[in-house]
């Protein structure tokens, strides 16, 4: 198949869709391979190879030199067989060049479309092998198109998906729109390498400050942890290996520039600075703020705080439908309850009225418990014997009866609140209401 073109077109080909000219020939000569196997037989030894020289794909069939034909399409008399080798030899097998000028246009289609193909799959490696190792980057994009809720965006020379589970609520988007998200994964499919971006991911927050802090690309400054809830509000706690390097400051910027390039590219969500610290009190008071904490109880073997606040603080604490508590436990690893300065003294005065069975005590030993991590009623029915027993004046006959006494208060407390709640009903009005 003499093709004068050929050569330059393999060229070009490689030039334009940037693949390895080996690659292209390969193709080819599968394609051409295919071709006459079609147009000669399914069973027939054949074989495609490109002359670079002459610039054409010579076919060539192998068959086995024998005496005596018994089948011509695979054998070949010793006599035919040394016009083409002089030293051929029975049992060799030599290669006969075909005829290929005869290819008709169907085979000439089937040989176009092999080498499409292989060429697809060339260009979705390359691809491949381009982002595999983008995955964790923030990259930018076009947006094309939407398909079943997913955003399909160019990256240049491949299609990434932003399905809907890794989109902020409230964000929209019209094709032509630039847009900027999280590799969150590369998957290698059939139909080429999936990107799946993310712009919802808590790495796409840390992301956008480790580019924004020149102090975090030196390692100066990091981020210990971080909670998210997209598009509403985040929480990062950082970190300082200089102590002449203030990490929030750092974070924060000139002005606010730097934290508010991130809120801008993250269209308005409200992001929380705080000071990490290897005090567990002292960390979480940072990760409530903007509320002011009064007293924190750790409770560290069900790995739990009590947040005492004043009064005032109690729903600045809580944050709308309990997003800054929310936040702050995803921050902080810690199961936190927040209680008011009101609600911990109206505590106090149930845990003297249980300790007062006993002779001698009340609102110091009271005091003592909430300081020992019991901050209910149940919480002292249920704690052991040995932790009221090593309180002064109280022995474990003394501890079994403060037991018991706490769990009848806990039941006269739940039967109270059971009735305020029925009388709520009846008025028509919330048991929030009520609490409030």
């Amino acid at each position: 198949m003499n093709i004068a073109p050929l050569r330059r077109e393999i060229d070009q080909i490689a030039k334009d869709k940037g693949i390895d000219r080996k690659t292209i020939v390969e193709a080819l000569e599968e394609a051409m391979k295919q071709a006459a196997r079609r147009k000669f037989g399914q069973d027939r030894e054949i074989e495609a190879r490109f002359n670079d020289e002459l610039s054409e794909i010579e076919l060539f069939e192998f068959r086995e030199v024998v005496e005596s034909i018994q089948d011509a399409n695979t054998q070949i008399g010793i006599q035919e067989a040394k016009a083409f080798d002089s030293g051929a030899e029975l049992g060799d097998e030599i290669g006969v060049k075909l005829d290929a000028s005869g290819f008709g246009r169907i085979l000439a289609q089937t040989a176009k479309q092999v080498i499409i193909q292989r060429v697809r799959d060339a260009e979705r490696d390359i691809v491949y092998e381009e982002y595999k190792d983008r995955k964790g980057e923030i990259v930018n994009g076009i947006v094309r198109r939407f398909e079943k809720g997913s955003i399909v965006v160019d990256l240049g020379r491949a299609e990434a998906i932003l399905p809907p589970k890794d989109q902020v609520p409230r964000e929209t988007y019209r094709p032509g729109d630039r847009i900027r998200a999280y590799v969150r994964e590369i998957n290698r499919v059939s139909k080429g390498p999936q990107i799946v971006l993310s712009r919802s991911s808590l790495e796409m927050l840390t992301k956008l400050f480790e580019q924004e802090v020149p102090e975090m690309y030196e390692s100066i400054v990091s981020i210990e942890s971080a909670a998210r809830e997209a598009g509403a509000r985040s929480k990062i706690a950082v970190a300082s290996r200089d102590s002449d390097v203030d990490p929030v400051g750092a974070c924060v910027g000139m002005k606010g520039s730097r934290v508010q390039a991130v809120v801008q590219e993250l269209r308005g969500e409200r992001i929380d600075i705080v000071p990490w610290s290897p005090d567990t009190a002292r960390y979480v008071c940072s990760a409530l703020a903007p509320a002011q904490v009064s007293k924190v109880i750790i409770d560290e073997a069900a790995h739990s705080l009590d947040v005492i606040v004043p009064d005032d603080q109690l729903s600045l604490a809580i944050g709308r439908k309990g997003q800054n508590v929310r936040l702050a436990v995803q921050l902080t690893g810690w199961r936190i309850d927040i209680k008011s300065e009101a609600r911990m003294r109206e505590i106090a005065l149930w845990i003297a009225d249980a300790v007062s069975v006993v002779e001698g005590c009340g609102d110091p030993e009271a005091e003592l418990l909430l300081q020992r991590g019991i901050t209910s009623l149940e919480d002292l029915a249920g704690c052991q014997l040995d932790l009221l027993a090593s309180l002064p004046g109280i022995d474990e006959q003394g501890a079994e009866r403060i037991k018991g006494r706490a769990g009848d208060l806990a039941i006269e407390k739940e039967a109270e609140a059971a009735k305020i709640a029925n009388e709520a009903a009846e008025d028509g009005t919330s048991q929030e209401e009520v609490t409030a």
